[in-house]
Parts: structure tokens; C-alpha cells; sequence
């Protein structure tokens, strides 16, 4: 059987981010934007308008002098 989406279906992504320890945090997209969540924490960062804006929030949680994360769709 084969999956189809209707023009009112909405699809939104996940991207997770890896760092050189392994997962570091993920990003949602939803109709409010992009919501940035640390791994570990129990509530998000906060929601940004670009994925842009979201990687660098992300970025920036992680520990002082860390590489930029790699990002996975998910």
C-alpha cells in the first residue's frame, strides 16, 4: 500500500544534532517555527524563526568551544 498526502496534510521535520560525543540536542519544525531542545533537558530552549537562527541557539547551549554539531533529518 502506498502513502499519499493530501494538500491539507502538513509534514514537519526533525533534525538531530550530533555532536563529537554523540547527541547534543534536536530541532522541530511546527507552524510556530523552529523549537531548539538540548539533550537531557526537560523543556526546550525556545522556538526560532529560521532553522538558521535555530542551529546557532543550539550551538550555542552546548559547551564552550565545541564544534559546530552535525545535523540529521530525521
Amino acid at each position: 500500500m502506498s502513502e499519499q498526502t493530501t494538500e491539507s496534510e502538513t509534514r514537519h521535520g526533525v533534525w538531530v544534532a550530533y555532536g563529537t560525543s554523540g547527541v547534543v540536542g534536536s530541532i522541530r519544525e511546527d507552524e510556530a517555527g523552529w523549537t531548539v531542545t538540548m539533550a537531557g533537558a526537560d523543556a526546550s530552549t525556545g522556538t526560532y524563526p529560521s532553522m538558521e537562527v535555530a542551529k546557532a541557539a543550539l550551538h550555542s547551549g552546548m559547551t564552550p568551544g565545541s564544534d559546530w554539531p552535525r545535523f540529521e533529518q530525521h
